[in-house]
């Protein structure tokens, strides 16, 4: 009787294992065999796609969520624009090094992203820790969550700064490869409630809605 379940247990992790058989991932992990052999011989290929194989039923890794389509001027934006973080931080990096008078003040900044997309989430992490003076040290897929260590950053502004360039980056992630967009755009901001006005004539203040408004209780009175 106690084969049924073990059973059905051992077809899911079979499912599941199936299912971890990714064509990107074999094929990345295929790129980096060729890569660590030096040479492009099919022998090689077939090789890596094999250990490509074998890795993602061994272990077997969550599907990412992505919805990619590439556009190539937004693409082309967000690798100028990180080419020209590169040269800044760059030079802010040797200045704050060069000053001998006083101690960089660092941080670590909690950053929540606000797509859901795990490739996102990817290429935003990475071009932050290419960027000089910042450092993703931990990534929530859960959450969707950052968290960087910023060399020099000052005070509350600094740190504000900072959770400012990471949300324009992953707007600049979103647009170039076609994720979706609803999520960057801000909340609308609360309307102010109708406040009415006290009539010149002495008659009582009325509620939005036309009703009249009861009269308040005046201060000390039973």
């Amino acid at each position: 009787m106690s084969g049924t379940p073990t059973t059905g247990r051992d077809e899911a992790m079979r499912s599941s294992r199936l299912r971890g058989v990714q064509p990107s991932v074999i094929g990345w992990l295929t790129l980096v065999w060729v890569a660590l052999w030096g040479n492009v011989r099919p022998f090689t290929i077939v090789a890596g796609v094999v250990v490509g194989i074998v890795v993602c039923l061994v272990f077997p890794m969550p599907r990412l969520r992505m919805n990619l389509h590439v556009r190539p001027l937004w693409l082309g934006w967000l690798t100028l624009h990180f080419l020209a973080d590169l040269v800044v931080a760059s030079a802010q990096v040797v200045r704050t090094t060069l000053q001998f008078h006083r101690q960089p003040r660092n941080a670590v900044i909690e950053v929540d992203l606000r797509t859901h997309s795990d490739f996102v989430l990817t290429v935003v992490a990475e071009m932050v820790s290419l960027v000089p003076g910042s450092l993703v040290v931990e990534a929530r897929r859960s959450t969707h969550t950052l968290f960087l260590h910023v060399l020099d950053a000052k005070d509350q502004a600094g740190v504000d700064r900072m959770r400012a360039q990471v949300f324009a980056l992953e707007r600049r992630v979103v647009l170039a490869f076609g994720a979706e967009t609803e999520h960057l755009e801000p909340p609308p901001a609360p309307q102010p409630e109708p406040r009415s006005e006290q009539p010149k004539d002495g008659s009582r203040p009325t509620e939005p809605n036309g009703d009249p408004r009861p009269d308040q209780p005046k201060e000390g009175s039973a």
